[in-house]
């Protein structure tokens, strides 16, 4: 195990009302959601010139979606993933019309990667955990992604290094709401965002230099 956590962005995809689709469906549904975004981050990656290492250093599946570890490097593209992803759920509803969309959160936290019992690699920290509690707002406006308070800070440090990208969301209509708090099931509070573009689009990461 590597003793020095990783500090990234953290992105949770959460499929609405999952559990409540038949075997089949479910099956269905992940699969086809698995290789869609699989194409799009493909896309993305040729776009950007990288190679997915380099932008992802993980996904976990969680069941009913999955999280995507971000390069550290990528610290701060976590809520414009996060916003494609939304974006690009659209045309999957238009296959699936069962399909009711998914929730997006995004965190800036702590995580440690391992080997599990299979060899796998794999991750585990408080980043996954306070990023799952954003997921559990009730009444999640779904044209939006919730990020915590610590996520935002960072997205700002990476518009400021990355100002085209800032002038690209400007084009894209970006907004956010006032900052939101709540209490989680453990009665803790968290603070975040409500984020969106009201032209959606897939934002591919910078380019390395």
């Amino acid at each position: 195990m590597t003793k020095r956590a990783i500090d990234t962005d953290i992105v949770l995809i959460d499929i609405i009302d999952f559990s409540r689709l038949s075997m089949d469906k479910q099956l269905e549904i992940i699969s086809y959601l698995s290789l869609t975004y699989k194409k799009m981050i493909q896309k993305m990656l040729k776009a950007s010139g990288i190679a997915m290492a380099k932008m992802l250093q993980g996904i976990i599946p969680t069941g009913d979606g999955f999280y995507c570890i971000l390069h550290p490097s990528l610290k701060g593209f976590g809520p414009i993933l996060g916003m494609s992803y939304l974006h690009f759920s659209d045309f999957i509803a238009q296959e699936h019309p069962y399909f009711k969309g998914i929730r997006v959160a995004v965190h800036t936290g702590k995580v440690h990667r391992f080997k599990d019992i299979l060899g796998h690699e794999n991750f585990v920290g408080d980043g996954l955990n306070e990023c799952a509690r954003y997921i559990e707002i009730k009444n999640l406006i779904i044209s939006t992604v919730i990020i915590s308070d610590r996520a935002f800070a960072t997205f700002q440090q990476f518009l400021r290094q990355y100002p085209d990208f800032e002038r690209l969301l400007q084009k894209c209509e970006f907004r956010h709401s006032s900052m939101h708090t709540f209490q989680d099931k453990h009665n803790i509070t968290h603070n975040g965002y409500l984020i969106w573009m009201r032209k959606g689009g897939i934002i591919p990461p910078p380019k390395p230099d």
